[in-house]
């Protein structure tokens, strides 16, 4: 009797230590602030190799400077087919709108002296070359005549532009416009970007 008294009593203190350092245990183990609430506290090693993925992710800087790299690229692709197409969408900023798309429809629809600066300057330029007097004198005037038809038809543009933007976008930003329509102009039309939409003496 004696004996298995004193059994009982061991059996009985193991097993509440047992359980003693089993609760020791779950309660030492830190609980996942990431964990919502109610549900049990995922395992120490499954909450190390997640938090070790956590930080690997954002590190990978190779795969994020290449991920960058080729949505740049794509983005500028799509940027030479807006500006060979006209397609909206995809233009710059600085050729985004209505009132620009008009400028652009403005500037292409007629003849525009300052287009024809970049052959005339070479073609002065090599009249100036010549080891000729005349020629020389020549290529003088021609200057003068140049210049003063690019100064007169840049400032009828800009005129007659600012009139129609007047009329057609009244209320709307068109800042920077009539600047806009003057750099298109110094463009020879086969080299303009984006490209013409209408044909020489297409009336707005």
């Amino acid at each position: 009797m004696l004996g298995t008294r004193t059994l009982g009593l061991v059996f009985r203190r193991r097993s509440s230590d047992e359980r003693s350092s089993t609760t020791t245990v779950v309660e030492d183990q830190p609980r996942d602030p990431q964990a919502p609430k109610g549900r049990p506290t995922p395992k120490r090693s499954d909450a190390q190799i997640r938090r070790r993925t956590a930080v690997v992710a954002p590190g990978d800087r190779k795969g994020a400077t290449k991920q960058a790299r080729e949505a740049r690229r794509a983005e500028l692709a799509k940027q030479r087919e807006a500006l060979a197409g006209g397609d909206e969408r995809y233009l710059p900023a600085r050729d985004r709108g209505p009132v620009r798309k008009f400028v652009r429809n403005y500037v292409d629809s007629r003849f525009r002296v300052a287009e024809f600066f970049l052959p005339l300057a070479v073609v002065i330029l090599v009249l100036s070359m010549v080891p000729n007097a005349a020629l020389k004198n020549l290529s003088l005037l021609l200057w003068l005549v140049v210049i003063v038809l690019i100064v007169v038809d840049s400032a009828v543009t800009a005129f007659l532009l600012k009139r129609q933007l007047r009329e057609r976008f009244e209320g709307k930003d068109a800042r920077g416009a009539t600047a806009y329509a003057l750099m298109r102009t110094l463009q020879m039309r086969r080299l303009r970007l984006p490209k013409p939409q209408v044909p020489r003496g297409t009336k707005l």
